[in-house]
């Protein structure tokens, strides 16, 4: 025979797994304003600059030689046999024998009155270039896109880890009462690390990014069952947080308070998740400015979430990943992903957002200036890079309108102020007002921190 422990355990097991669990299945794991008020206080060491995070991710990593580092050299020795030492005892993950160099087929352009320079596949983000701080000169150390991924997210080569938006939320807890703290949208493929990289790992699972999708079922399975009223529903989970608070009260595990929020957090779900998909309340200027498809809707849903106290939006945007075909793969995606970017930024400075929007925009890492495949320009890619290539930051405390680091003449390698994935964290985190080294959680025995053990750096000449 069982005993009462075990009992209320299979109870609530099973309560978790039926219809009944709309908040379990749905969402996964949300946060809520009761959250936010037993965040610990010692994390944060200066006042924040962004209170919100709006981070894009380019799965598949695009070239930073065709967006944003001009290379006159390489472009000279365009097609010519690539110098040895650019790979000789080095790894790649395709490139064999010995390559040519691959000068860029765009023309860049410098903008605005900072003189950034910017490919001409990017010419409405050249409309906002002096919001933008491009970093140059950022390394990682994994060439292949899952490891990668998974440093550029959670600072850690390896799945188990939280995730960036994760710690995000663990460290300021949440604004909005009746919306997921971390939200997550997907266009394209889906990001070899998976979930991974939305996931909450060692932390509480209220901090888990939860994926709102395009279609009618923008949350999977939180709408009620046919035939469900909203005071049925209201009964059911009266009775269910009844039952799991006895079990919290008998066995004291924090994930059953997590999981009565979530089912709390599903219920005002119901209402708050249509009225932020519900575009038509946004005038026709706004939306023309945005521009059309999916990804376009989702920049404008990401500028909502953050209306409502969102902290941390994530907009995964797939197929980057050209080793073949780039010029019209590169075209493709850069058309599809400009004017709504660019839109996004311009739409929170006009709306007083942009100070406390922390805006990133990057990847797993970048492309090499060597060419892979046939010469035609028209079929040729780049492989993987991983010494050197380039992200942007805007708005949040970002200095805006400059270019931080440099490559050297060929792109390969960071000429000046290297910059590690892990001081790109820090930085965010600095943004945010929270020190790196104070955001620590206990498990396995160890302090364990979004930045690790190793030494990483706040980037001050980037802070406005």
């Amino acid at each position: 025979m069982l005993s009462e422990p075990d009992q209320l355990l299979n109870r609530r097991s099973f309560l978790s797994r039926t219809g009944a669990g709309v908040g379990s299945l749905a969402l996964g794991s949300l946060l809520q304003k009761e959250t936010a008020a037993t965040v610990p206080q010692s994390f944060q060491k200066v006042a924040p600059k962004a209170r919100s995070v709006i981070f894009f991710h380019m799965t598949g990593a695009p070239s930073h030689l065709d967006l944003f580092d001009y290379k006159p050299v390489l472009q000279k020795y365009d097609r010519q046999l690539a110098p040895k030492e650019l790979f000789e005892g080095k790894r790649f993950s395709f490139l064999r024998g010995h390559p040519k160099l691959l000068g860029t087929p765009y023309e860049f352009t410098k903008h605005g009155v900072s003189g950034n320079e910017l490919s001409s596949l990017l010419p409405h983000l050249g409309t906002v270039a002096d919001e933008l701080c491009i970093v140059k000169s950022l390394y990682t150390t994994e060439f292949n896109h899952g490891p990668a991924q998974l440093v550029f997210h959670t600072g850690l080569n390896r799945q188990g880890n939280p995730s960036l938006g994760s710690w995000t939320t663990y460290g300021l807890g949440s604004e909005s009462e009746n919306l997921p703290a971390y939200v997550v949208f997907l266009t394209g493929n889906t990001p070899g690390a998976g979930a991974n990289l939305w996931k909450s790992g060692f932390l509480p699972s209220v901090h888990q990014g939860v994926q709102l999708r395009g279609d009618e079922a923008p949350v999977l399975f939180l709408n009620n069952p046919d035939g469900t009223t909203i005071p049925d529903r209201r009964r059911t989970l009266d009775a269910i947080e009844e039952l799991n608070r006895q079990n919290l009260k008998l066995v004291g595990d924090p994930e059953i308070q997590t999981r009565i929020d979530q089912y709390e957090m599903a219920f005002r779900m119901q209402s708050s998740v249509p009225d932020l998909v519900d575009l038509s309340q946004e005038d026709a200027k706004t939306i023309e400015m945005y521009g059309k498809g999916e990804f376009a809707n989702q920049c404008l849903k990401a500028r909502r979430l953050v209306e409502r106290g969102v902290r941390f939006v994530e907009l995964f945007n797939g197929d980057w990943d050209t080793h073949s075909s780039q010029h019209g793969r590169l075209t493709a995606n850069c058309k599809n992903v400009d004017q709504p970017i660019a839109a996004l930024i311009r739409d929170l400075k006009q709306r007083g957002l942009l100070d406390q929007t922390l805006v990133v925009w990057g990847a797993e890492f970048g492309r090499t200036p060597m060419l892979q495949g046939t010469e035609d320009p028209n079929k040729c890619g780049r492989d993987h890079q991983k010494d050197a290539y380039s992200i942007w930051m805007a708005g949040g405390g970002v200095k805006p309108g400059i270019t931080y680091g440099s490559t050297n003449d060929l792109g390969n390698e960071v000429a000046e102020n290297p910059t590690e994935v892990r001081d790109i964290h820090a930085t965010m985190m600095h943004l945010l007002g929270i020190d790196h080294e104070r955001l620590t959680y206990r498990f396995q025995g160890f302090d364990q921190r979004l930045t690790g053990v190793e030494e990483a750096h706040v980037i001050e000449d980037i802070l406005a």
